[in-house]
């Protein structure tokens, strides 16, 4: 849809629309022939399979692995390949940095290398949250001329570098190999005005090396998603709603931030995450809620921690189908078959479930009977309109 479209159709109304996304949903056959999603026992989403209609999001093009960044554009019903936003500044905005606008920010990884140099392990086995802490306030101590530096934690491995100044580009390359047994290459320009930006990230990322390099683990980083802050349409006001996301992880948060979301106190798990939402039904009319660990375990290529993932959600979800929203949507940003422990480009189940919902004569939830459901196989960014019409909330459009 036009988005000046939906600001003509868009209209108020008493009803509650639910956006679940399970990170990495989708998936392949694994060691017994059947995917994460058909090897789980997955009763409640079974049911809504039954009672609504299921379909495949397409999350950015055919043959296109998104990154979350693009997946969750999409299901916001904006087009991720008009905005796009860096994996830097939605990192920041999830820890509440207050980018300004001269500030280049950064996605980074601690990751652990051997002698040589080579990645042994690309997320340093996932340290913990005060550990990555602790090697931030090393790094804060490292100066580069003509810049402000601010190194922030965020989750685990992850953490956020931010340099502040006039004339920084974002046109610069990833260091993250997306593998092991290489070595962490340059920051590279990719445009001849990035090359000074290129030249600071690069003597960043030395002066880290002599501090933290005698670690024997978490001794190296790795950087992305290079991005300065960008001016995004507000969901607020193209829907004529209130919005609030329930999300844990902070680019997530970041992210629905970006859009004009609030922000829940989701606590630490998904039943808090559900209290959570119990707790503000009144105070809003959309809710994104979030749920990582199909991703994380996808990305691991554990294929049955995936399917357990999968099910403790289902258990869950109880407590979020007693609070009666009008229009459910579950899905995902994008898939991660463990059998290949990283995103891939291959189309994303999602169910609709509502009163106004046509059910189709699907009776499961799951890749194959998906790619035969009633919601067909369509782009991503399409499927918010079609809940919120189905919630009442667009008007007819002509005479």
């Amino acid at each position: 849809m036009d988005l000046d479209l939906i600001r003509r159709l868009s209209i108020p109304a008493e009803t509650k629309v639910v956006l679940c996304v399970l990170d990495g949903l989708g998936g392949l056959a694994g060691p017994r022939g059947r995917t994460e999603l058909e090897s789980a026992n997955i009763r409640h989403l079974d049911r809504l399979a039954r009672e609504g209609a299921v379909g495949l999001t397409i999350p950015v093009a055919p043959g296109v692995t998104p990154g979350s960044g693009p997946g969750h554009m999409a299901l916001f019903g904006l087009d991720p390949l008009v905005y796009d936003v860096g994996r830097g500044v939605l990192e920041a905005t999830g820890i509440d940095f207050p980018l300004g606008p001269h500030d280049l920010a950064a996605r980074a990884n601690f990751c652990t290398v051997d002698g040589d140099g080579l990645i042994t392990d690309r997320r340093a086995g996932r340290v913990a949250t005060e550990i990555t802490a602790e090697i931030c306030a090393q790094l804060r101590e490292i100066k580069l001329p003509g810049v402000e530096v601010f190194v922030e934690p965020v989750r685990e491995h992850r953490f956020v570098l931010v340099l502040r100044g006039e004339g920084l580009a974002e046109e610069l390359s990833e260091t993250d190999p997306q593998r092991e047994g290489v070595t962490v290459p340059p920051v590279e320009a990719l445009a001849p005005s990035a090359q000074r930006t290129a030249d600071l990230a690069n003597q960043f990322v030395a002066e880290a090396r002599k501090l933290i390099g005698g670690r024997a683990q978490a001794n190296h980083l790795t950087l992305r998603g290079w991005a300065h802050r960008p001016d995004l349409p507000q969901l607020p006001e193209l829907w004529k709603l209130r919005a609030a996301a329930c999300a844990i992880y902070p680019m997530y948060r970041g992210l629905a931030r970006l859009v004009g979301m609030d922000t829940l106190d989701a606590g630490t798990n998904l039943e808090s995450q559900f209290a959570a939402l119990k707790q503000h039904w009144n105070d809003y009319d959309f809710f994104f809620v979030h749920y990582k660990y199909t991703d994380s375990a996808g990305e691991d290529g554990d294929f049955d921690r995936k399917v357990r993932a999968i099910e403790d959600f289902d258990a869950c979800l109880p407590a979020l189908l007693d609070l009666r929203p009008d229009v459910l949507l579950v899905g995902g940003d994008h898939s991660t078959p463990a059998v290949l422990a990283s995103h891939s480009w291959h189309p994303v189940p999602v169910l609709m479930s509502g009163r106004t919902v046509r059910a189709d004569a699907q009776h499961r939830f799951n890749e194959t009977e998906c790619a035969e459901g009633g919601l067909g196989i369509f782009p991503a960014k399409e499927l918010l309109p079609q809940a919120f019409a189905h919630a009442g909330r667009l008007t007819k459009y002509g005479a």
